[in-house]
Order: C-alpha cells, then structure tokens, then sequence
C-alpha cells in the first residue's frame, strides 16, 4: 500500500472519519457473517481501499492550503507515512522489516510493483491475492490491525507502522493543534508567538516563528465565495471560531454551544448548578456579645497637671522669644564675647535688621549707566559737529529741551580729563530729588502674552464667508466711487469719474446698460422696494433717479407709469427749501437713457440714500452748513430740511431698518434722531477725528463705524454711547463698511488694499455680548494715486461681497 502524506486534522474532522470507517466495517460483518477465507480477504481489501481513499483525500485538500504550525500533541499522536517521493531502496527496506516482524515469508516486489504503489487500489488487490484462505487467525489478525488504524489514524506501511524519515528540500507538513481538543489551559502552550499585537504580521504570510525559529504560516484565507458556500454546504459553519493567536478555525462542539449560550443568556455556566436550590444560611440568626475594643488607653488620653502644663508652657515661650537659651548656644555666646570685635565702617541703613522700623521702604532709585557719550573717548559719531553744536547753544536758556546736559569730549588718557565743572551742583540736586521727591512702590503684573489675545472660535467654524475672487467687472475708464446692488441679487450698478453709470449682471460680469451723467458720480443706491425698478444717482449738484430697464418688464413698465405725471400740491414750499433744492423736468436724451427725475440741488451732493420703504430717500451736501441733509418723497416730489441749525460738518447719514430714526455722523459725532417725535435719542462718541462711513446691523440695534484714523468701531446702542469694541485691522484710512442682510458678517474698504470680512453675530439675550471675529483679508485691488478700494457692499442672499476700487474695476469674492 502507497505510504501518502498525512496531516494532522482537526478534532471534529477525525471524529467523522472515523464514522465513516467504522460504518463500512459493520456493513462488511454483516455481509461476511463468517463465510470462508475469500471474504475475508475481500473485507480485507475493501478495509485498505478506503483507507487509501481517505489519505488520498487529506492529501489532495493539504497541498491546496498553505503549510500549518506543527506541534507535538501527547494525547493523539499521528505519524506521517512515508511519502512515495522516497527511493525505491529505502521502501523496500521498509518491506523487509515489516516482513520479518509478522513472521511472514513474502517475495520482494520488484522496482516496477514499488512504482506501481502509488494507486492503492491495484495495491491492496495484490496483497488480499496473497493471503491464504485457510490462515483464519491471521485474518483476524489483520481485522483487529486495521481498526486500530482507523480508530487512532496511523498509517502502515505492509502492516507495520513506521515513522518515515525527513522529507528532502521540503518543509515540515503542517499538523492541526486542536486535533486532541481545545481547552483554554493550553493557550499559552499554542501561542508560541508571544503576547504580541499581530496586527504586526499583517503584510507577512507568517504570524511568528515557533521554537525551532520556523515561521508558522497564516491558514488559508478564502474569499466571499469560499464563505457563503462554506455557509450553504458545511453544517458545521455557525458554531465554528477563529483563533486570532494561529489564524485557523475551531469547531465548537454540542458542549461548548451549551456553555457560551448559558453564559449569554446570564445563567451559571456549571450545567449541573441548581438555580433553585435550597438556601443555606452562612450567617446564623443568633446575637453573640463580644466587646467592641480591648486595647490599651493611648497616651493621648494621659492628662497631666494644670501646674505641669503651665510650666511647660512657660519653657516653650521662653525658647520662641529666645529668652532661654540651650547649652551649645550659650557655649557660643560666651565664645562671641571673649573673642576679638569688628565693626561695619561701611554700615548703612539698609540692613534688614535697621529698616525693619520703616515701614514699606522704597529703595532709591539707581542712575543710569553712563553711554558712550560720556566716555572720555567717545567714537567719532557721538562728536558734536558744527549744526549740534549750533542747536546746543541755542537751547542756552532752556537746557531741559537738550539732548545731552553736557557737551561730549575727547581725550588721549584718562589723566588729561579734568574735574567736572558741575558736580557738586549735579550731586546737590541729586540729593534734593531723593528727599523730596515722593515714591511709591508698584506691583508689577506678570501677565504672558497669550493671556492678552482673546479665546475665539476658528474661522472653520464661523462659515460660510467670502474667501476666493471669482469674477472681475471692467469697463470703467476711471475710479469707482460708489456701487449698489438690487434687492434681488442679479443686478449691480456701479457710479464712476468717469461720468457714467453702469449696470452690470452679477453672475456673467456683463455690463447691460451704460448711462451718461455729465459728471463725476460720488453715489448710486438702488431702491430697496423690489416693486419698482429705480436707481439714486448723486452726480455733482443733480440727484437723478434712474429707470435701468431690467428684470421684469411689467416693473418697469409700472415704474415708467408711476414717474411719467408729478402729482400735485397746493402747499407752496418755502424760500428756504426752493432755494436748496428743485424738482426739474428730464430732457429728452436723459429720459431716453433712462433717467425719469431729476433734483437739482445748489451745492455738489456727496451721498444718497434710500429709506427700508423705498418712498423716502435722503442727499448729503457737506459744505451746505444747515441745509446740509435734505429728505425727498418720491410719492409727492418733495423736499424738506429737517435741521435748522448746523451742527458741525456732516459726512453720512443713514436711516434706521425699523424705527423711525435717523443716524448723522459729522466729524466727531453721531446723532440719532427720532422723525416722528422730531427730536435727539442719543449723541455717540466714537472719540475719533474724522469719520469715514457707517452701517447699522439689519435688527438696528449695533452700529458700525469707519474712520480715516485706520480704526472700526462697533456700538452697541442698547449698552452705551460708548463704542463697545475698537477694531485696528487696517493700515490706512478705512472708506466704506457694510453689514449683511442675512449672514453674521460685515466687511471694511481700506485705502491698503484689502477688504476685511469680519463674523458679527449679535444674539437675542441682551445679557450675551456680540462675538466678533476678523476672518479673512482679501487683497486684489491695486493702488492707483494713494487710493485703492472705495466701497464695499454684500450680496442681498448669498454669503457673497462685492468691492469697488480706484483701479477702475469691481471685484467679486465668494
């Protein structure tokens, strides 16, 4: 019979083969019964085919597979039969042994039939040929022989088992270490790795070395088709593990099954523990007396006498105050004083012991080092020239105004220098400064610089806000003064030194319209009522109002139709009024362009801009004094002068997005006033110099201001007049800001270039402070005579900013 490989198995897959072998043999006893010799012989021969079927089987399935981690396991120990890569010498030393250990008298085969041994089949017919049939014990022999092969896997070789010697160039066969069983007390047996993370054999075919320093290879992993048929053919896949310590899968048995579903199911694992037992008292009912404590009184609980007690707290007040003394000090004391005596010729009044009767003294402070100039060789630079010299002598009878109270000189040695003229002068008022003057003494304050910068949330969290320039709009010749956008967010319109208006689509950069002025226009706003189409235009002295002809047509068709007759009025305005400004007929060209009304005033009109409702609209002329602010009604083409008295030089005025309330800033100031009740709310003081422009929040209750001082200022009209933050984020004078309509977000136009888009979230509780957070710079704009970005205005909807600048261009950042 051929020796084939043979690897270890698992404890499941013996268990099974070993019903299969053992069904044939009853079906043979059965047909056998106790015939004669020749089916005993046929028993026989079947015996070893199925023998040789099943090695063949485990042979075909190890060498698909990878090699396993062999082990020695004392409890069911298989040899490996000798594989038929062996030479024909050594297997037919093999049969000679086997030969004379049975007693039996067999021909050798020849090199042909040890060939031919690689079928078991042709193999196990020639030997049944040659038993004889009327040996019956030696059947019975053989019966009981192969058994014992079936029943403990061990493979003969004629009869005998051999261990067969080492493969030559091949690596040892793997052998299954769960063959004998699997119990948790032999891990550290199997797990010849080591206590280690294996995600470090991860990239490797291994998982470790054993003890021989081989490399025990990983099992075969199978793919997603390997599992599901796993799933549908092998009865035995939903109680099989793997083992993460060897990679190989583990058959769980019926008792196994038992105990993991008693453990999950909170149950005592021990199948034979009584839930319901009878209860055994560990601790009997009966009160047993037994003293609390039986230890000696400590010596904290010993009293002495009241007379002991106060001589002993006599003797320790007495060494405390040094008033008694040890016998070592005294040895000392008495050392001191036959000893020689030395005096302090130097001693001042600033010994510890002296100035402990001055309470907080102030040391003195100390006079500076002396600097080159003082030096008896100065260098060359420290010299006085002719124009230092000059200016010394100048600021003869003001010395205090002088750089240094003393002319430097130059001397070879320090022997040629001469006493100081004013010494004693200088040291007498030295003198007179530390006796007279008072000091104080100051704690200093450790603070680190990364306790001055303020805790605020990263930019990341604060978005969505303007970041990346997206489109550039040009077609200007000249500075961009002033730009508006609509209340829809499709149109933009733009007002340059160039004399002309321009409007432009937002989202393709395409100029629509282009409307003459015949002067340079300093201000456009668009009006907020999305019910009519119509653009302010402040152009030199004329303030025009402007039908673009975009959107729907139906608006501007009704626009054209609201504007075409001046309603009348039977009130006649007075001088002061008609002399500042008049309500003027369009020319024919002008209204072909677009331009529907036309307001002259009588000096050049700096701003204009338009009430929430979108029938009022106000113009500034800085240079009119008193009739500086004008407000005009559309619905009825008129005007009026709401102050009287010229309260400084007013630079913009804005209307409040709720109440009725007017913001006037002059140079210094801002006055809020009430139109209805016609008087002052609150004056603010910014406490700047000259202001630029300012933005009030949509919910009208935060104000921002910009100055030509470089500085932002944010007010919280509810807590102060006071501004409640100062923003130094530019590093020059700051022209425009803005607010958004929706988003937490404002913005500032500086003449360095650069726009800043600040978070400014203001919450409903009075009590929480408004969070604001610079975010980002965005500088695209060049310089163009000093000048650089001039306005600044959002998108109505989209988290979008729009800046305007003296390069004649305007610039979208999204």
């Amino acid at each position: 019979m051929v020796a084939n490989k043979q690897n270890p198995m698992k404890r499941k897959a013996s268990d099974k083969e070993t019903e299969e072998t053992s069904a044939p043999q009853q079906e043979l006893k059965e047909e056998t019964g106790g015939d004669g010799a020749s089916e005993a012989s046929d028993y026989e021969s079947d015996k070893e085919n199925l023998l040789g079927s099943i090695q063949n089987d485990e042979d075909s399935s190890d060498s698909e597979g990878d090699e396993e981690y062999v082990t020695d396991d004392e409890e069911a120990l298989s040899f490996e039969s000798a594989d038929s890569d062996f030479d024909e010498a050594e297997i037919k030393d093999v049969e000679k042994a086997a030969a004379a250990a049975g007693g039996e008298s067999e021909e050798e085969d020849s090199a042909d039939d040890v060939v031919s041994d690689s079928s078991p089949e042709e193999d196990d017919g020639d030997e049944s040929s040659e038993v004889e049939e009327d040996d019956v014990p030696e059947e019975e022999e053989e019966k009981t022989e192969v058994k014992s092969v079936v029943k403990s896997g061990e493979k003969k070789v004629r009869g005998v088992g051999i261990f067969p010697p080492e493969r030559k160039g091949k690596k040892a066969l793997p052998r299954d270490e769960y063959a004998a069983g699997d119990t948790s007390d032999e891990e550290d047996i199997r797990n010849t790795v080591g206590n280690i993370p294996m995600h470090w054999y991860n990239e490797y075919k291994h998982i470790g070395y054993d003890w021989d320093a081989k490399k025990i290879v990983k099992a075969k992993q199978g793919d997603a088709i390997d599992d599901f048929l796993k799933r549908m053919e092998d009865p035995d896949f939903g109680r099989t593990v793997k083992d993460p310590q060897t990679g190989q899968n583990v058959v769980l048995s019926e008792e196994d099954v038992a105990l993991i579903k008693r453990i999950m199911a909170g149950r005592n694992p021990d199948a034979q523990y009584d839930d319901y037992g009878q209860w055994i008292e560990w601790f009997s009912s009966e009160v047993e007396k037994m003293p609390i404590r039986n230890i000696p009184d400590s010596k904290k609980s010993f009293l002495p006498s009241k007379a002991e007690k106060q001589r002993i707290g006599k003797y320790v007040h007495a060494l405390k105050m040094g008033w008694m003394k040890t016998k070592a000090e005294k040895k000392r004391l008495m050392a001191n004083r036959k000893g020689p005596k030395f005096y302090m010729l130097w001693e001042t009044d600033h010994g510890q012991e002296e100035m402990r009767r001055i309470h907080d003294h102030v040391v003195a402070p100390k006079r500076p080092l002396p600097h080159h100039a003082e030096s008896y060789n100065p260098p060359p630079e420290y010299l006085f020239n002719a124009q230092e010299m000059e200016q010394w002598k100048r600021y003869e009878d003001e010395p205090w105004k002088r750089k240094l109270h003393f002319i430097p000189q130059k001397f070879n040695s320090l022997r040629e220098v001469p006493a100081y003229d004013n010494y004693i002068k200088e040291r007498f008022i030295r003198c007179l400064d530390l006796y007279l003057c008072p000091r104080g003494k100051r704690t200093r304050v450790t603070v680190g610089p990364e306790y001055l910068i303020p805790k605020l949330p990263s930019p990341r969290d604060l978005q969505p806000f303007p970041t990346l320039q997206n489109l550039i709009y040009k077609g200007h010749t000249d500075m961009i003064r002033s730009m508006s956008v609509e209340p829809l967010g499709e149109y933009i319109v733009t007002g340059s030194d160039d004399h002309t208006v321009k409007i432009w689509e937002i989202s393709t950069a395409r100029c629509i319209r282009t409307i003459p002025t015949g002067d340079i226009v300093r201000s456009v706003a668009w009006c907020p009522n999305s019910k009519i189409t119509l653009i302010a235009v402040a152009t030199g002295k004329r303030v025009l109002l402007i039908n673009p002809k975009v959107g729907d047509h139906l608006l501007v068709k009704k626009t054209d139709d609201l504007l075409a007759e001046a309603p009348r009025h039977d009130t006649i305005d007075n001088e002061r009024i008609q002399t500042a400004v008049q309500w003027g007929e369009v020319t024919e060209e002008e209204r072909k362009a677009g331009v529907r009304v036309v307001i002259t005033h009588f000096r050049d009109v700096k701003q204009v801009t338009w009430h929430g409702r979108g029938d009022y609209f106000a113009s500034v002329m800085p240079d009119a004094a008193n009739r500086s602010v004008l407000i005009h009604q559309l619905s009825k083409r008129r005007s009026q002068l709401p102050f009287s008295k010229s309260k400084g030089l007013i630079q913009c005025v804005l209307f409040h997005p709720v109440k009725p309330c007017l913001f006037v800033a002059t140079q210094r100031h801002v006055r809020v006033y009430d139109l209805v009740k016609q008087e002052l709310l609150k004056k603010l003081f910014p406490g700047c110099k000259w202001i630029s422009s300012m933005a009030i929040h949509p919910k009208g209750d935060n104000l921002v201001i910009g100055t030509y001082e470089k500085k932002l200022m944010w007010f919280d009209l509810d807590l102060s007049t006071k501004p409640y933050q100062q923003l130094r984020l530019h590093n020059s004078a700051v022209r425009n800001v803005a607010f958004h309509q929706r988003y937490p977000l404002f913005a500032s136009a500086s003449d360095d270039r650069s726009v800043i888009v600040c978070h400014g979230m203001v919450y409903n509780d009075l009590l929480q402070n408004p969070l604001i957070v610079p975010l980002r710079r965005l500088e695209q704009h060049s310089r163009v005579n000093d000048f650089a970005v001039f306005d600044v205005v959002f998108h109505p909807t989209q988290p979008w900013v729009f800046s305007a600048g003296a390069d004649s261009t305007v610039r979208l950042f999204t």
